[in-house]
């Protein structure tokens, strides 16, 4: 088992001691409802935070034209406004250890029904040791843990002795942009860590994502007549089945894949929204269906979107009437290709060191079926990035919530691998 020093001692110490600090900090995070387009709130409470600890600061909004040729661009089908991207950077009086990216996402996806919640979403009430609330698991608690890793350094009278980026990102749950706004604005360390809730375990490798929408045309009659017209509604339908085919077949295709083979259903076409009509007693014109379909790790998106194309081309082909308006797929959102973390960095094993101190137990993987930022400092900027945090449930459903003694853990690993990654340098002689 891996042994502490006494002053890495004194550090996980000062987590303990802040941890009560670190919850009032992540109540503060919940209570801004920073869905897409409204994260502006939250990143100034960020901003202002790294400030007062003495980082210096970079803020900037994400704009399609500053990362619109990155081969890991998404498509942008909103306003970015709002879109803030806020980084403190840590910086040495002398720099002797390796640098580190530390990065977590603000945004967070739509609470639902408020009324299916037992609080309200947005109030981070703490219940049985559960912290409940929109984003509270996904992904603020790692936020603060980051935040508090490194007060806990300070606290104890050290600090890092390398260069550290304190990132804190929007679009995760949409497409990625904003923590590819940071590789293209020239953030580079040798490492990375992004504490996603993964209750202590090092995530291997995830799924790529690709958004869609596909409009379907019918030929609008009366209802009493519907049979001489084309009800679009039920084609989407058809159109979903046809989806659900190919869903299956990219599931065959993972059960052969070494890493997710022992997975069920790891690549899953989701429905997300469906509109069209305009009139009870009319046969519907026009109906549009948003999807979300991930692929295997290696997939080009390019490649998921001409299997999509050629499932729907299909589909017009063999049905009726379908031809004379094709249906139209539009790609918004996600466009990001799937990450593998090969084994046997030096950050992995650090990690892996610093963990094993904490929990008392071998640091064991997953793999995960969804979308994760690590994407981009790992396939573009060949950084190797570990993406391991706290615990919780109910993410993106109702009354999510993350278990606090996770969140401690989890800021004591990161702190004890930030000391050991980094390298400490006494506070007194910086």
């Amino acid at each position: 088992m891996s042994k502490v020093t006494a002053e890495e001692q004194r550090i996980l110490d000062e987590v303990e001691r802040g941890f009560d600090e670190e919850v009032a900090f992540l109540q503060d995070l919940v209570r801004c409802p920073s869905v897409r387009g409204a994260e502006h709130t939250v990143q100034d409470y960020v901003f202002n935070a790294l400030s007062r600890r003495g980082y210096d600061m970079d803020r900037w909004r994400v704009t399609e034209e500053d990362i619109k040729d990155h081969p890991g661009f998404s498509p942008i089908a909103v306003s970015y406004e709002n879109a803030w991207v806020v980084v403190g950077t840590h910086r040495p009086k002398s720099t002797k250890g390796r640098s580190l990216i530390m990065n977590a996402h603000i945004d967070v996806v739509p609470p639902g029904p408020t009324d299916m919640w037992t609080h309200p979403p947005y109030d981070p009430v703490i219940r049985d040791g559960w912290m409940y609330g929109r984003g509270a698991c996904d992904m603020k608690a790692g936020l603060a843990a980051n935040i508090f890793a490194l007060d806990a350094i300070k606290r104890a009278g050290f600090e890092p002795a390398a260069t550290i980026h304190v990132q804190s990102v929007p679009e995760e749950e949409s497409t990625g942009n904003g923590t590819l706004a940071t590789s293209v604005r020239g953030y580079r360390a040798d490492a990375a860590i992004c504490p996603e809730p993964t209750r202590g375990q090092l995530t291997r490798a995830n799924v790529g994502v690709v958004w869609f929408s596909v409009r379907v045309y019918g030929r609008p009659a009366h209802a009493r007549e519907m049979q001489a017209g084309l009800n679009a509604i039920d084609a989407a339908y058809q159109v979903i089945a046809a989806l659900r085919v190919l869903e299956e077949q990219l599931n065959v295709e993972a059960a052969q894949h070494p890493l997710f083979k022992e997975l069920v259903h790891p690549i899953n076409l989701n429905i997300g929204q469906i509109e069209g009509g305009d009139w009870n007693s009319t046969v519907p014109a026009s109906c549009t269906v948003h999807c979300r379909l991930s692929m295997l790790p290696g997939t080009p998106a390019s490649e998921l979107k001409r299997r999509i194309e050629q499932t729907i081309s299909d589909f017009s082909r063999r049905t009726p009437g379908s031809g004379n308006t094709p249906p139209v797929i539009k790609w918004t959102g996600f466009s990001c290709e799937g990450f593998v973390l090969e084994p046997g960095s030096d950050a992995e094993k650090t990690l892996a060191a610093a963990h094993e101190a904490i929990h008392g137990s071998p640091l064991q993987e997953q793999v995960m079926p969804a979308y994760l930022d690590a994407r981009v400092t790992i396939l573009y900027d060949k950084i190797p990035t570990l993406v391991y945090g706290p615990g919780g449930r109910n993410i993106h459903s109702i009354d999510e919530a993350v278990e606090l003694a996770t969140i401690k853990q989890a800021t004591k690993s990161i702190a004890l691998f930030t000391a050991r990654w980094c390298g400490l340098a006494p506070l007194k002689s910086a």
